[in-house]
């Protein structure tokens, strides 16, 4: 597919996203949120100020195959918001998250915006995962004038246009990309190998790969899709191994990732290098020894050391769920966080618009240990980027 098809492409999504979310609204999941509850009769803007639980709603990917990459970061969610909820919450007022699921769909995720949209007691939305659904949810928060407060998805596309209740908690995917490739030409391994994930999301990030490497002087010497079951990884590997890139640039996430990797060990001698949303722990765990020296973009700061605040709050977090210290549940947990301060300094009379201009007003703010800043013309707030590598066991090397 040609750069100019994808485009075309993520905009028929889109337009298909919008179009069909009329059908017909998404059942609330079964999943039952431990720190979660609906909110009481007396929320929602004809109540009195700060009468009843604050409510977030989410659409994420609870059903489907990329279903399990993200258990752990709904877990992390839900230990931010249960130790937020126990300090007392926003004056003394519960936060509530409510997530509804759209197995990764973009129809699903515009349905179930416009439900969310449509409820009275929803202050603002969080952590959407669709890079498509996202975009045609946008116009949606605007026109409602609620304020999406971080997604998983750090698609350059979504940034694009300034979207006044919009914002975004970490670096983007083309901020992730660059480090990568200047990483990369550092090295003198500027001969690179791209493979895509065959959706959306890869077909606009390889024009920004192709993008990146031009600018930073590297080489992109084979592209080549691949398939969300990565069932077409053999395949994969045989264009770029004919290639004979020096090091390859995985632009996928989920379930290929593992016979892609694997395919990759038996004929490229290359380092591959991955984006921040493809490092998951189950997936790290099913290559073994073969997760050996990945490179991993990171977007949140190291959690293995209890050095901040943040993260000794993180560490108790885990260990009063006798669960091991990961990125995963810290990346839900951060994200959470940063929403949560929004929340706080709005006050417990928060209203969409008062949580809007909060955030604009958290200038180079240190949230225990990481940084974002904010203002009306900037909601995207942090360019963090740091890369790590897998290790022996699995563990993290900075």
């Amino acid at each position: 597919m040609t750069d100019a098809s994808a485009r075309s492409f993520n905009r028929r999504q889109a337009a298909t996203a919008l179009a069909g979310a009329a059908a017909g609204l998404a059942a609330w999941p079964a999943l039952a949120r431990e720190a979660a509850r609906e909110a009481g009769p007396g929320s929602g803007p004809g109540a009195s100020p700060g009468s009843g639980d604050i409510v977030i709603g989410q659409s994420a990917h609870l059903s489907g195959p990329l279903a399990p990459t993200l258990k752990a970061v709904l877990r992390g969610q839900d230990m931010a918001l249960a130790e937020f909820n126990r300090k007392g919450g926003v004056g003394g007022r519960n936060v509530s998250l409510v997530t509804l699921d759209d197995a990764y769909d973009a129809q699903k995720t515009v349905s179930n915006v416009k439900e969310l949209l449509a409820r009275p007691d929803v202050v603002a939305l969080f952590g959407l995962t669709n890079t498509a659904g996202i975009a045609a949810a946008l116009p949606l928060v605007a026109e409602k004038k609620v304020p999406l407060v971080g997604v998983y998805s750090g698609s350059p596309v979504l940034r694009a246009r300034h979207n006044p209740y919009f914002f975004t908690t970490m670096a983007s995917y083309r901020d992730e990309v660059v480090q990568m490739v200047r990483n990369l030409v550092t090295l003198h391994q500027s001969e690179i190998g791209l493979v895509y994930q065959n959706s959306p999301f890869g077909q606009l990030m390889a024009p920004v790969v192709e993008e990146s490497c031009k600018a930073l002087g590297a080489t992109l010497v084979a592209k080549v899709p691949l398939e969300v079951s990565g069932s077409d990884a053999v395949a994969a590997v045989n264009v770029l191994a004919a290639a004979k890139p020096r090091a390859l640039i995985f632009m996928s996430f989920g379930p290929s990732m593992v016979p892609f990797v694997k395919a990759a060990r038996q004929r490229i001698a290359a380092p591959i290098y991955c984006v921040s949303i493809a490092n998951s722990r189950a997936l790290i765990e099913a290559l073994g020894d073969e997760a050996r020296g990945l490179a991993i973009a990171q977007i949140v700061p190291y959690p293995f050391r209890a050095t901040s605040a943040l993260t000794r709050n993180y560490h108790a977090a885990m260990a009063s769920a006798d669960l091991p210290v990961d990125y995963d549940h810290f990346f839900g947990y951060l994200n959470f966080t940063v929403l949560l301060e929004g929340l706080k300094r709005a006050g417990k009379g928060v209203t969409p618009q008062k949580l809007a201009a909060s955030m604009e007003s958290m200038r180079l703010l240190d949230i225990g240990g990481y940084t974002v800043d904010y203002s009306p013309e900037n909601h995207h707030g942090s360019k963090f980027v740091e890369l790590v590598m897998v290790a022996p066991g699995g563990k993290y090397l900075r």
